[in-house]
């Protein structure tokens, strides 16, 4: 005998009988999944139409080729991803500074470049040349793109999960604390003293020269010299930052909060926005807002859509500091694309002199330059032959004054592995960006131990990826060496209360 009970119905045996399917549950209502769709449409449009063609309706002595279509099309490309990137409900810091760069310094503002006719440093090639780099840019692009797909097509999260976390070794922490202090303080003996940090850059390269820290074709040697006296000390206040941030027991101690207050005032020296690149600034910035936020995916969109901003307005105008009043000359214009034209943004236009002085008959180094990278720190008198930056060997073919010049990633891979080596390297690039953004977003939450060392260090690899993107990448090794032998110094798998951070 069955008996009735409201929806559901019992057998005799107590087994109940399939009654009618309640409705499924809809959804819980979020308002940031109504505000993202809602800001969808006029993102995409915005980046990849509306700004691209306000650019190209400008009046301007370039000419209307090939290149320019090219460049059009890559600029749209990246507007895409980008705006991909910041919609997505997972934070990909790699993958979304990557597309950051490349909309700005390979999309934007060449095609302003090109709409003008002017160019920050002049392409030596043919026309030909230029439309065979940005094409070559693309498929980097595009490349980029398949190895992020890759990436998904791997099941790795339960063999993820076994693995246990890198941590942060308090006692070591200590240690690095100590170097920090002591490189730092070095520097500044070094170059006479804080004063020199808050004159400008140019006299920041001079004290370096005058103290024989570096050499006249390279540098190399400026760069690890400054790298001692910065890295650890930005790493140190890192860690400090997010202990205090993540764990009520550091936020009661007077001296963890004592330390970071000596380790704030350290970086207000070493590596305030006066003394310093804007690039490496910028690498600062983005790891710190980051750490102090590490789970806000409100300020992960904010972050990529104020850095288009910021790329456009302020970094043009933001060289105040380069120079001292003497040599400082302000840009006199009126039109909102002539600083784009005029300043930083030299990517393209090297990339396509890489490729004429390999065409000329120099030929590839097929793995040459990359050694001269990894190898940064052998001197040359123990390696006579070692490569120069690759920005400067170039600039000295073309016969620049100033052979400080950058060299982005597509063109050390063009010039040492061709394009096939190119390709491959950007699929690697996008595999390994995506399957370390995937560990991040799993890792980086809220219950995340203050220690976890995953949430510092992936906001410090994608800040400082804008300076690896640039280029030269000999020039960048030196800090990237000292930060993997900080972040090696405190790093443990050990789980207990004793060796993390509490």
């Amino acid at each position: 005998m069955t008996q009735q009970t409201g929806r559901s119905a019992t057998t005799a045996s107590g087994t109940p009988e399939p009654g009618p399917r309640e409705p499924t549950a809809l959804p819980p209502f979020s308002p940031r999944t109504l505000l993202s769709r809602a800001l969808s449409v006029p993102l995409v449009l915005g980046f990849s139409v509306f700004l691209p063609l306000l650019v190209l309706v400008q009046p301007g002595a370039g000419l209307r080729d090939s290149a320019l279509w090219t460049q059009l099309a890559l600029t749209m490309y990246a507007g895409v991803r980008l705006s991909v990137m910041i919609l997505t409900s997972r934070r990909k810091l790699l993958a979304g500074s990557f597309w950051l760069f490349v909309y700005m310094a390979m999309g934007v503002a060449p095609l302003a470049q090109t709409v003008l006719g002017r160019t920050p440093t002049p392409v030596v090639g043919t026309r030909a040349d230029l439309t065979e780099a940005v094409s070559l840019v693309l498929i980097g692009c595009v490349a980029f793109d398949i190895g992020s797909l890759l990436a998904r097509q791997r099941p790795d999260r339960e063999r993820d999960d076994r693995l246990r976390p890198a941590l942060v070794h308090r006692r070591r922490l200590y240690l690095l604390t100590v170097v920090a202090f002591a490189g730092s303080a070095l520097l500044v003996v070094e170059l006479g003293g804080p004063a020199v940090f808050f004159t400008s850059r140019q006299e920041i390269i001079s004290s370096v020269a005058e103290a024989g820290l570096s050499q006249a074709d390279s540098q190399a040697g400026q760069a690890i010299v400054r790298g001692f006296g910065t890295v650890p000390a930005l790493i140190a206040w890192l860690v400090y930052t997010r202990w205090l941030v993540t764990s009520r027991r550091a936020r009661r101690s007077v001296v963890v909060i004592a330390v970071w207050l000596a380790l704030a005032a350290l970086n207000a020296v070493v590596n305030n926005p006066v003394s310093n690149p804007r690039f490496w600034f910028l690498t600062v910035l983005f790891s710190l807002l980051f750490t102090v936020f590490p789970v806000s995916a409100a300020l992960y969109r904010i972050a990529l859509s104020l850095g288009v901003v910021v790329a456009l307005i302020v970094f043009p105008f933001a060289d105040r500091f380069r120079y001292d009043d003497a040599h400082y000359r302000p840009i006199q214009t009126t039109s909102p694309l002539e600083p784009l034209a005029l300043k930083d943004y030299d990517q393209v236009g090297m990339f396509a002199n890489t490729l004429t002085y390999v065409q000329s008959g120099r030929g590839h180094t097929y793995g040459r330059q990359l050694a001269g990278s990894v190898l940064f720190a052998v001197p040359r008198s123990v390696w006579p032959g070692k490569p120069m930056d690759t920005g400067v060997v170039v600039g000295q073919w073309m016969g620049a004054v100033n052979t400080n010049l950058s060299s982005p990633v597509w063109a050390e891979l063009w010039i040492d592995f061709g394009p096939v080596g190119m390709a491959a390297g950007f699929v690697a690039l996008g595999y390994a960006a995506a399957r370390v953004d995937r560990r991040y977003a799993r890792r980086a939450v809220r219950r995340a131990p203050p220690g976890s060392l995953i949430a510092l260090t992936v906001p410090l690899v994608a800040g400082y990826s804008f300076i690896l993107l640039r280029g030269p990448l000999l020039q960048a090794s030196g800090r990237v060496a000292i930060a993997a032998c900080c972040i090696a110094l405190i790093t443990t798998f050990r789980q207990d209360r004793a060796a993390g951070l509490r």
